[in-house]
């Protein structure tokens, strides 16, 4: 199926971001972008378990405007893919523009990363090092706006905190005045790794703005999410390893991942995943609180998709009669963007 058709067959039931995030009867439950890990076949789980709006993984915009190869490599979708907000990396606004262009017909948004604080990407001009830019970033902001984009299409960005925080805030302020419909914030410095969320800080941007704001950062559990929502007063939360660890985290109180679905991820993988390191590792977060210290180091050092499915059928009892999918061949090349 292509693109176009999953756009035509869905477009008109997807809720979009917007109306989620606008929705005063529920916590947007949304799934972030992790590099390599919040592709389709993990998008589709989280949204069988009450995910509402997901993320995927940053694509850098320079080599999938200029190359088919890096399209197909880094993006895919499908039909129940929604809604789906496309995250990138773009240096300038006539990059961003113009993968916007090539998305917008399958996608419910873009969103722009302002937030990886990661070397590499602040070499190539975007991430973490655009909080320095706040006009920059809002004329990127207003030149995707001025697209002749679908209905209801969102323009977002993604950021980290300053540890100035008025600075945070005059640079949301100067993107929202610029037309960005939401910003997620990930409560954390760029030099802060495990560090707990600043949720005061949260709390205080989204006081200080207009459009809606999603929080980042530290939660692991149904609990932590009502806890940040009760103190931030944000739109929705937003996760990424509490959903490795679980992805039915939205959905269940139970902090270890449930086996129907270590099972739905497997069928999902068997149709979208060929890379066999995407697929295990994914596992090896799923099963972690399965395993004690020897199962685990035996189970994470297998070596292809038969050998894990069989481990699983072999070592828990919950598995014995579930019908596990057949995997392809694995192909564990690197990306053309990575």
């Amino acid at each position: 199926m292509t693109c176009s058709q999953c756009h035509r067959e869905s477009s008109e039931l997807v809720r979009s971001p917007l109306d989620i995030l606008t929705d005063p009867d529920i916590i947007a439950r949304i799934c972030a972008p992790m590099v390599r890990y919040s592709k389709l076949p993990f998008r589709l789980l989280v949204r069988k378990y009450g995910c509402d709006i997901a993320y995927s993984p940053m694509i850098v915009a320079d080599p999938f405007v200029r190359s088919e190869k890096a399209r197909l490599a880094e993006f895919a979708t499908s039909p129940d893919d929604r809604p789906l907000i496309v995250q990138f990396g773009a240096a300038d606004a006539v990059e961003f523009s113009k993968a916007t262009e090539i998305i917008a017909g399958v996608c419910d948004g873009v969103d722009l990363n302002c937030g990886c604080p990661q070397r590499w990407v602040s070499k190539k001009g975007f991430g973490a090092c655009l909080l320095n830019k706040p006009e920059f970033v809002a004329d990127m902001v207003s030149a995707v706006k001025r697209l002749p984009l679908p209905e209801k299409f969102t323009v977002s960005i993604k950021i980290r905190i300053k540890e100035d925080l008025r600075k945070t805030i005059d640079f949301c302020r100067a993107v929202e005045n610029a037309g960005v419909d939401f910003i997620a914030v990930h409560g954390r410095t760029t030099s802060q790794r495990k560090e707990p969320a600043n949720l005061e800080a949260i709390a205080t941007i989204k006081e200080s703005l207009r459009i809606p704001v999603i929080a980042n950062g530290g939660m692991k559990n149904l609990k932590d999410v009502h806890e940040v929502h009760s103190r931030t007063g944000v739109n929705g939360v937003m996760i990424a390893e509490g959903l490795l660890e679980n992805p039915a985290l939205f959905v269940s109180e139970c902090e270890v991942t449930p086996a129907n679905c270590i099972l739905d991820y497997c069928n999902f993988a068997a149709r979208y995943e060929r890379r066999f390191n995407t697929f295990h590792h994914h596992l090896m977060s799923m099963c972690q609180r399965w395993h004690a210290k020897p199962q685990r180091k035996v189970f994470n050092a297998l070596t292809n998709f038969s050998d894990v499915v069989s481990y699983l059928h072999t070592n828990h009892e919950c598995f014995s009669d579930s019908d596990f999918p057949l995997f392809g061949d694995s192909s564990d090349e690197e990306s053309a963007c990575d």
